[in-house]
């Protein structure tokens, strides 16, 4: 059976996670912060809410900065939420935090003015949105484009390479909400909390091998 690594840094949905995954039939899913256990499993996921200052200073506090850009190398890895945030160069959360740098790009804020055809936006983004799929990939396998998936985000993705955006989000601004690179995927919304298309794609991304 393979093992599914959720990385536990103490910032996350974890157990709402796990959970998914194990609906889905994704294996044996562990919670865990141990490295070597992370180094061991044959998928990882690496999930995230809160203040990326917070985050990005228990990440680096682990060594899991290193260890994200180590095992997201040779197998399929995917980041979710403030998780996904974590791996562009920097955001402007907390007047400016350097990430992983994993994905080229920053993470800004919507702000606190945000209008569109006239109308006041509420930030946080929270809810339901559309999501275009801007490119084929694997983990879009049996979900429709502009299916609907579920966000809790005041911070969004400009990413710095288009070619890696295969989801493209809009509330107010154009924002990338899922970004792939080789068998890195990770994206804004929260797939455990976003019914049949988010256990589809958890489901695709127990199956993926990682390629693309």
């Amino acid at each position: 059976m393979q093992t599914v690594a959720v990385i536990d840094y103490g910032m996350g949905n974890l157990h709402s996670v796990a959970k998914a995954l194990e609906h889905v039939g994704a294996g044996k899913v562990l919670i865990t912060s141990d490295a070597d256990v992370i180094r061991e499993a044959d998928r990882v996921v690496f999930p995230g809410v809160g203040a990326i200052r917070d985050c990005m200073a228990e990440i680096r506090r682990l060594g899991f900065d290193s260890l994200v850009r180590e095992v997201s190398q040779d197998r399929p890895f995917l980041g979710i939420c403030v998780g996904m945030q974590a791996l562009l160069d920097s955001s402007e959360e907390n007047d400016g935090v350097d990430c992983i740098g994993l994905f080229p790009g920053a993470v800004k804020f919507f702000g606190k003015d945000l209008h569109e055809d006239g109308e006041h936006l509420k930030v946080p983004h929270m809810g339901w949105n559309e999501v275009k799929q801007t490119v084929t990939h694997p983990l879009w396998h049996n979900i429709p484009d502009l299916a609907r998936f579920y966000f809790v985000h005041s911070y969004y993705i400009a990413a710095g390479n288009a070619r890696q955006v295969v989801g493209g989000g809009h509330y107010g601004v154009d924002f990338a909400a899922a970004l792939a690179d080789g068998s890195r995927f990770a994206v804004q919304f929260h797939p455990e909390k976003s019914h049949t298309h988010g256990l589809q794609l958890l489901q695709n991304f127990a199956a993926w091998d990682g390629l693309w």
